[in-house]
């Protein structure tokens, strides 16, 4: 899917140029070039600056291997955290099934001659 910046809700670009000046804030608190980072997340120098201006056309995994080279990919995990789901929580009043499982029609037994 073509992420085209027009379609991007305007509180989703403020939150990834948050993230992108908060990634930049941590490279330079680091004292980190910019080809040093870009190198050990082995990407291009430009990507790394997309990633820093918050640029939603950059994979997810590049913002991650980012994280990871700063010492901040730990926070990962904690993105969508089902504890932290205040809708999912509310909605989970009625119990999760273990499985969900798409209905089929029961085949017919053939019955056996009697003999």
């Amino acid at each position: 899917m073509l992420i085209v910046k027009g379609d991007i809700p305007i509180p989703l670009k403020r939150a990834l140029r948050k993230l992108g000046q908060d990634i930049r804030d941590a490279r330079r608190r680091r004292r980190m070039p910019v080809a040093l980072v870009a190198e050990r997340a082995s990407m291009s120098r430009v990507t790394l600056g997309k990633i820093e201006k918050g640029d939603p056309g950059v994979s997810l995994g590049n913002y991650a291997m980012t994280l990871f080279v700063l010492g901040l990919s730990d926070r990962l995990a904690d993105l969508a955290d089902v504890r932290a789901d205040a809708i999912g929580l509310e909605l989970d009043g009625e119990r999760l099934p273990e499985r969900i499982r798409q209905s089929s029609p029961k085949p017919k037994r053939k019955e056996k001659p009697d003999g």
